[in-house]
């Protein structure tokens, strides 16, 4: 006989939401080693993917609070430290002799320890500030003005993450003057909380769909 189960858990869509969460920050960790010019504007080459990392961060502090945005800011943490400690150790291991590509391998997926403590630190403060400061409006604001918490909460977080990312590891992407530091923070910053601007009609309905989702799944096991 086979015994079938079926979790609530496994019909909310913040499972679905944790796993590109923590996706986004994976795949982030690696491209953003790369230095990237575009024109007079300097950044790395996460720039198009991770503020997508802060609109799913939004959508989860909004419909479930700060302690479970907070749980999947650490979850989001563990994936990567994971990842780093397996590329590091798949890089060590011996190669095969008819493998001929440990130098491309090492090259791509040796992240540099500056990189990874920069991305690690600007990311956990970033969400966390994110995450908290959109509760704590949502307590004096209620639901209302969505808008104004979901941009203040990213300028907080967006801010203290690209400072902190920018500081740590600027000297290893080849940022060495003062004013190559001021524009790789500011183009980061700017370009992040625009991207959360640009991208609010989609928020909106995500956040709308997500909280109808678990009002309806809290009615059928309640």
């Amino acid at each position: 006989m086979i015994l079938r189960v079926t979790h609530p858990v496994s019909r909310s869509p913040f499972s679905y939401l944790l796993t590109f969460f923590c996706a986004v920050f994976l795949i982030s960790n690696i491209t953003a080693q790369k230095g990237v010019t575009l024109g007079p504007l300097i950044t790395d080459g996460a720039f198009f993917l991770f503020p997508i990392s802060y609109v799913i961060g939004d959508v989860i502090a909004e419909v479930y609070g700060f302690k479970t945005a907070r749980r999947a800011v650490f979850t989001g943490f563990g994936v990567a430290v994971l990842a780093v400690l397996t590329f590091y150790v798949a890089i060590w291991l011996p190669a095969a002799d008819f493998y001929d590509m440990q130098e491309p391998f090492a090259a791509v997926l040796g992240l540099l320890p500056r990189i990874v403590v920069a991305s690690l630190a600007g990311y956990v403060v970033g969400q966390l500030l994110n995450a908290w400061v959109l509760q704590k409006m949502k307590d004096r604001l209620g639901r209302s003005n969505l808008w104004a918490r979901l941009i203040g909460s990213t300028i907080v977080g967006e801010f203290a993450d690209t400072l902190l990312f920018c500081s740590i590891a600027a000297g290893v992407i080849g940022i060495t003057t003062a004013g190559e530091f001021v524009n790789y923070v500011a183009v980061g910053f700017f370009w992040k909380t625009i991207m959360e601007v640009v991208l609010l009609p989609i928020t909106y309905p995500t956040i709308a769909w997500v909280r109808r989702q678990e009002e309806q799944l809290s009615a059928t096991t309640a």
